[in-house]
């Protein structure tokens, strides 16, 4: 039998979890919440696997591991593990890179939408009294327009797969994906100038990683089009906001929708939730339902394997796996 703890979670329960680790003969412990890392280290002590939200996991709490074989995040990204320390230490770890892909995509078309469409700002217009076009002027036509994408993974593919009927030209940059799989799914190739510089619509789909960190910063914001409109719904981290914040007053930008921010949730007071030309969502992309049942599903299914004696199918450091059983 072996102990999982959970060090924070979104989720209205953990009933799922709960039935597919005692199915197996394994304990789950929800640890309430904890943020720090002082905290997760605390929690996870005794741990022989460990089910991740948001909670930081830096070296030095895996360093205090005693017993653990799997630290197993909830969502896709990874930037709160430190996995370079945990291969060291033969701790396994996965996330669940397949569960979300329509709900992202979905709200990243949404966001699209929204700003080219104007609809928040004719929304706001007519709750305030109004009834007519002015303040949302310019719109134009999206067919015909060019759809920038930073990042060609299972998101920004699927977000293709939706936005190429609509009309949208689509250039990609990704320098981890070769030019004729783009060319397969329909989509032109650019390096980062060349997406930034041509499109209407720019939607970052990155991973957050030391090298990605302000991917989007001042220069690049001054190389878009004028008018031109900017989505994140991958992580906060990679659109530098304090230079985006600097590049709205100057009105260069059309719009942007961010579903997720540098600090969550942001001050009260941040120009973002100010701006007439910015709309953000609560971190919300990922959700329905149905992908929070897959999320929590396969989650615990890697840790079961793992307890198990098996490589998950969800590994992303296989080559730390041990056989311990």
């Amino acid at each position: 039998m072996g102990l999982v703890v959970v060090t924070d979670h979104v989720f209205p329960d953990l009933d799922a979890e709960s039935k597919i680790l005692s199915a197996a003969g394994h304990e789950l412990r929800d640890a309430g919440g904890a943020r720090t890392p002082a905290e997760v280290a605390a929690a996870v002590a005794d741990a022989d696997a460990i089910l991740n939200c948001y909670a930081p996991i830096p070296g030095e709490v895996i360093r205090s591991l005693a017993r653990c074989r799997i630290i197993a995040r909830y969502g896709i990204g990874l930037d709160t593990i430190d996995i370079a320390e945990a291969t060291a230490r033969g701790i396994l770890v996965t996330n669940v890179p397949d569960y979300c892909i329509d709900e992202v995509s979905d709200h990243a078309l949404a966001l699209i939408l929204s700003l080219v469409r104007r609809v928040a700002i004719l929304d706001r217009s007519v709750r305030a009294g109004g009834w007519d076009l002015a303040p949302a002027r310019p719109i134009h036509r999206l067919r015909g327009r060019t759809l920038g994408l930073v990042g060609f993974g299972r998101i920004a593919r699927r977000l293709a797969e939706k936005a190429a009927p609509i009309g949208f030209r689509i250039v990609a940059f990704d320098p981890f994906v070769p030019e004729d799989a783009m060319a397969s799914a329909g989509v032109e190739t650019g390096d980062l100038d060349t997406v930034l510089t041509t499109s209407d619509v720019v939607s970052v789909h990155a991973p957050l990683t030391p090298e990605t960190r302000h991917l989007i910063g001042s220069a690049e914001l001054g190389k878009m089009k004028p008018g031109a409109f900017l989505v994140n719904t991958s992580r906060g981290p990679l659109i530098d906001l304090a230079a985006l914040r600097d590049t709205l007053d100057t009105g260069h930008l059309g719009g942007v929708a961010l579903d997720v921010l540098e600090t969550e949730p942001p001050e009260a007071d941040d120009l973002l939730l100010r701006h007439p030309d910015v709309i953000v969502t609560p971190h919300a992309a990922f959700y329905s339902e149905e992908a929070t049942v897959e999320q929590q599903r396969k989650a615990a299914e890697q840790v079961v394997a793992a307890l198990d004696g098996e490589v998950p199918v969800y590994a992303v450091n296989p080559e730390a796996f041990t056989d311990r059983s």
